[in-house]
């Protein structure tokens, strides 16, 4: 069972390797590492910790085999001393700095992905339908069934940093008991 956690998101459509996409990420990069600095910025939000940046993340819809099909929610998980407050803020330090497409799209919510079936994916993004046929079986196996066709995935690797065979990715689908 997932509970409910805080993010920055924005949503889109189409293949994750456009410049849209690239920029969204780089859009919310900016927003959360504003966060993780407030206080050299001389604002530092109640609750305030030393913190690594949490990890992207999305929620992704569409036929694997035709990306640019794809509807998407990425996000980035926050802290939770996070409120409103703290991403209008935010969102004011990331424009101050240098503003950037897309940092207007980006909004602040709770979600909670309930029960859920995981397993960490090693490897390239292309091959995770490999690791979602071991979570299918799993699901029969155990007596589940998927809830929606959208499934969440967690970026546990910097693609620019790591080679395709070394990607680490957890893949979630939300289920119920049959």
């Amino acid at each position: 069972m997932i509970p409910s956690f805080k993010y920055f998101a924005i949503s889109g459509h189409g293949n994750p390797n456009s410049q849209e996409f690239s920029e969204k990420v780089s859009a919310l990069y900016k927003v959360a590492y504003a966060v993780r600095m407030m206080p050299k910025s001389g604002f530092t939000p109640n609750g305030y910790f030393e913190y690594t940046v949490y990890p992207l993340e999305g929620v992704w819809d569409g036929d694997i085999a035709d990306k640019d099909s794809f509807s998407y929610k990425i996000m980035i998980r926050q802290p939770d001393f996070v409120d409103h407050e703290v991403f209008r803020e935010a969102l004011a330090i990331a424009k101050q700095k240098k503003p950037t497409p897309f940092l207007s799209e980006i909004v602040f919510e709770e979600m909670e992905d309930g029960l859920s079936v995981q397993m960490l994916h090693i490897g390239a993004y292309d091959d995770e339908p490999k690791s979602f046929a071991k979570i299918s079986q799993f699901m029969n196996d155990n007596n589940y069934q998927r809830t929606t066709k959208t499934h969440r995935e967690i970026y546990l690797s910097d693609p620019n940093k790591s080679t395709p065979d070394k990607q680490r990715t957890v893949l979630r689908v939300f289920v119920k008991k049959s």
